[in-house]
């Protein structure tokens, strides 16, 4: 925690050095070797962004800045790789010899050495408890998607793993099951904060939809209409089938982000961006670029829908 946290390189020299010594980092050696190689150009000043412009001066005044926590790494605990690709590069800042003991020793685990072997830092393995199945109740979207939605969710710059899915997607309606009209919608889904709507294009593998960490409700406001601001709700299409890869479109204006109106109003985005209502057909969903940041369909205007779900996204515990 401590060598991951922002301010890690503003640390004193002997705050440092007190961790290196620690046996109990939970750290493998070439990590522990990245962050001190880290804190040292952080604090050497007028050195080259690339290492490959460096001159023997650049070497010699990381090694000055590095010269006391140097001797605590644990350079013959580190891998064969790691030493090539993580030391190698800077075995000019090491003491006299001790890059030549590392490959001996590398080479022959019997050879004498001059300098002194540190010992392995201790590691306590922790028994996970065992993963939970994760269940999706949906004709449209699989595991898959879930998965890369609730990435989108928490704003990850990676998508979880099918089996790490933190949420639990709940199913409020199916519109095959439920009915399409703007009552049945309300009476499901109103209130209810965080809900995904997903909907598959009708004669396409298109499946398109949308988070709102808001609630939906019907709009009491004088003029029949009013918006929601959220920063975090957005609209996407769904790779499938033909289509290779997903689009994610997060709102751009907050302050519109979220269109509650009347009761034959289903779930819309913005003002024309991802919608649905009981007027223009029962089957059917608005999709045109407005207040979010992508277009998440090639075709504009209204598109009629096969089915559509919400589901209540919740936390898992």
């Amino acid at each position: 925690m401590v060598f991951d946290s922002d301010n890690f390189t503003t640390f004193q020299e002997n705050a440092l050095i007190a961790l290196l010594k620690n046996d109990d980092l939970q750290m493998e050696e070439s990590e522990v070797w990245d962050k001190v190689i880290l804190w040292g150009k952080a604090n050497t000043p007028n050195l080259p962004p690339d290492i490959k412009d460096w001159t023997n001066e650049n070497f010699k005044s990381l090694k000055a800045t590095l010269q006391h926590c140097l001797p605590h790494i644990r350079y013959f605990q580190i891998t064969g790789k790691d030493l090539l690709n993580k030391i190698k590069p800077y075995r000019s800042i090491l003491e006299e010899n001790l890059w030549d003991d590392i490959m001996s020793r590398f080479a022959d685990p019997d050879v004498s050495i001059t300098f002194p072997i540190l010992p392995p830092r201790k590691k306590v393995i922790v028994q996970l408890p065992p993963r939970n199945v994760i269940t999706l109740s949906s004709s449209i979207i699989t595991l898959q998607h879930a998965a890369e939605i609730s990435s989108w969710i928490d704003r990850r710059s990676t998508i979880y793993d099918t089996t790490e899915i933190p949420f639990e997607f709940k199913l409020l309606l199916r519109g095959s099951r439920d009915g399409f009209n703007g009552e049945v919608f309300h009476k499901l889904c109103d209130n209810i904060p965080g809900t995904v709507v997903v909907v598959n294009i009708n004669n396409s593998n298109e499946i398109l939809g949308g988070y709102n960490p808001l609630i939906w409700k019907i709009s009491n406001h004088v003029n029949g209409y009013e918006y929601a601001t959220t920063a975090d709700s957005f609209i996407f299409s769904l790779k499938n089938g033909n289509l290779n890869d997903s689009i994610l479109s997060r709102v751009t204006d907050e302050s519109k982000a979220i269109l509650y109106n009347v009761i034959y109003f289903r779930p819309w985005f913005g003002r024309n961006d991802f919608g649905m209502r009981d007027d223009a057909g029962l089957k059917k969903l608005h999709c045109e670029k407005d207040f979010y940041g992508k277009p998440i369909s090639k075709a504009n205007g209204w598109l009629s829908i096969d089915d559509y779900e919400i589901f209540q996204v919740c936390k898992n515990i």
